[in-house]
């Protein structure tokens, strides 16, 4: 893993952008006429795109992530994805959870590096989750992935709330995942995970009144969430990794107006966050890994884009050499899959395989399930 400046253990730091994000309005071939005939509603005009080169731009709402980009901080994977795609957005994202295309899985891939990186449980607080919910890439027995809702109502909440939100959390869970693996599984992790929960709980109730910031955060979802994120790690209390979500990107209509305002959230997110972050002098251990569960089909519904494939995801960070990374899938008639879809040109879980080990320095193998294509994206520098 690159060597951090201050010697402190790197971070992981996932987004998950849910719904599908439109890779193709996201990064956009411009040069390409095909893009405009196939998107006479949701194509952007060029006039507003922000290029980055002769065939590729970003959307003019990505304004702040080209910034970091043109800085060399963001490394974008081009066409990530797998073997036929899954269009359902139940099973797609599980398998980007699992890390298993082909069979329902019982563990989460997130779970399985918590195991790593703390094989006796010591701290409930390695791995943070900010959001309702508990995702199933934190769901292993015998792991505890720490769950909160909001920060500043979890450090005002007793024990007795604190105990009731997760066992809200966990049967939310069991309502999910029980039709998929039945019933036993699910009990078994229920019964094996979260005992160690409320220990973490009045630690995380430090992290707010620790911090301080001039940052001028936005009010929008992920930015209190990645605001809650740069709380806790500032804080010190050893979390190895966070998890956030973003949601609302199945954009089947007006998708011109959802897909702006979310790239414009998401990027003065992530740009606020790494501003924060480098004023407390606790950037350089941080890389953020956004991904989605598909991309989008290449020819616009007339309103928006139905669910697709060869999407794309981003990592992010001062250790990054910032680029482009596997191939952007080919947009020609001839090439599309399904006669509809843009095809993956790398699979996820390389790229899930290159943060596990390059960053933090465990065999993936064991994590995402096999050796899989990695890219490098970090600048070249001695271990820690």
């Amino acid at each position: 893993m690159p060597a951090t400046a201050n010697a402190k253990a790197p971070v992981l730091v996932i987004i998950q952008l849910t719904g599908g994000l439109d890779f193709m309005n996201t990064l956009i071939p411009y040069s390409e006429g095909i893009y405009y005939d196939s998107r006479p509603v949701v194509g952007i005009p060029r006039e507003t795109m922000l290029p980055i080169n002769g065939t590729l731009a970003f959307h003019p709402a990505a304004s702040r992530l080209k910034d970091l980009f043109d800085a060399k901080k963001v490394a974008v994977v081009q066409g990530i994805g797998y073997e036929n795609s899954s269009r359902s957005h139940f099973r797609g994202m599980d398998i980007w959870h699992t890390c298993e295309p082909t069979k329902i899985a019982t563990e989460g891939w997130v779970a399985r590096l918590v195991r790593e990186l703390d094989s006796e449980s010591a701290n409930p607080l390695t791995c943070v989750s900010f959001g309702r919910g508990l995702p199933r890439a934190l769901a292993a027995p015998g792991v505890t992935a720490t769950s909160v809702g909001d920060l500043d109502s979890y450090g005002l909440m007793t024990p007795v709330q604190v105990r009731e939100e997760r066992e809200s959390d966990l049967l939310l869970f069991k309502r999910m995942y029980t039709p998929a693996l039945g019933a036993g599984l699910v009990m078994d992790y229920l019964a094996q995970t979260g005992r160690d929960v409320l220990k973490g709980a009045d630690r995380l109730k430090e992290a707010p009144a620790k911090y301080s910031t001039t940052v001028e955060w936005g009010s929008n979802p992920i930015a209190k969430a990645l605001r809650d994120v740069a709380r806790v790690h500032t804080a010190g209390l050893g979390t190895r990794i966070f998890y956030t979500q973003h949601a609302g990107y199945d954009y089947h209509s007006h998708e011109p107006q959802n897909h702006g305002r979310l790239l414009g959230e998401l990027c003065g997110a992530i740009s606020d966050f790494l501003q924060d972050l480098r004023d407390h002098d606790a950037a350089d251990e941080v890389t953020i890994l956004a991904f989605t569960e598909f991309g989008r089909r290449i020819i616009d519904n007339g309103s928006g884009t139905d669910h697709g494939s060869g999407g794309g995801a981003y990592i992010i960070g001062e250790r990054v050499n910032g680029g482009l990374y596997a191939e952007y899938p080919s947009i020609k008639r001839k090439d599309w899959l399904n006669d509809e879809d843009m095809r993956h040109t790398i699979d996820f879980r390389g790229i899930y395989g290159t943060v596990v080990e390059q960053w933090l320095g465990v065999d993936p193998v064991r994590i995402v399930g096999g050796q899989f294509e990695q890219i490098r994206p970090y600048r070249e520098a001695a271990t820690a």
